[in-house]
């Protein structure tokens, strides 16, 4: 039997090592020379109502609804372009995965199905060196629409032909889509256990 394993991205591949918080908190200390509560608050609602639409560059309408609230001069793609530096910095792939992926790749398909601007998502991969374990990447902004939506499944169906599909993610959205679409559900566990969820996963599949 043919099996394609998806696995979300942010949480499941990779893992924060810092609070998002304190990444966007080093941007703003770096660029804008503060860092008060408001200017998080600023981003988050710029940053969300251009994700949850699907608005192009979410990162950047975050940025300027922070200079905005600001009230000063700035560059927003360099802020950006922080931003993006410090998730690479600051993120880890959790010990045992490229040894696993390594052995689920032997008799499995591999992608990614990830909540997130497409680019954005495949240079943090990149940046990683995961990128090779993977046949495609498919991002919600890729098919308009953030999992638990069916349309993420249904492409990522597309894009490699299988008789069974796995998806491995952290949240609610990755199990409760991944169900409704007819995908079998695991959910990555807590950060230490991760040697030991590899494991199972192996085993499982």
């Amino acid at each position: 039997m043919t099996t394609a394993i998806f696995f979300d991205c942010d949480g499941t591949l990779v893992r924060f090592e810092r609070s998002y918080a304190d990444l966007l908190r080093d941007v703003f200390e770096a660029e804008l020379g503060n860092a008060p509560d408001r200017y998080l608050g600023a981003y988050d609602e710029g940053f969300s109502a251009a994700f949850e639409s699907l608005a192009p560059d979410p990162v950047r309408r975050g940025m300027e609804a922070v200079l905005e609230e600001a009230a000063r001069d700035g560059d927003p793609d360099a802020m950006v372009a922080s931003l993006q530096a410090a998730e690479h910095e600051h993120t880890t792939v959790p010990e045992g995965t490229r040894e696993s992926l390594d052995a689920l790749r032997e008799s499995n398909r591999l992608g990614v199905l990830t909540n997130g601007v497409g680019d954005w998502q495949r240079e943090k991969l990149a940046a990683h060196d995961l990128l090779p374990y993977f046949e495609t990447v498919v991002s919600s902004y890729d098919v308009g629409a953030h999992k638990p939506a069916p349309e993420p499944f249904e492409e990522a169906r597309r894009r490699i032909d299988a008789e069974q599909y796995v998806m491995v993610g952290d949240s609610d959205s990755d199990i409760e889509g991944a169900r409704n679409a007819g995908f079998v559900p695991v959910r990555v566990e807590e950060q230490a256990d991760a040697p030991e969820f590899w494991t199972t996963l192996r085993a499982l599949v």
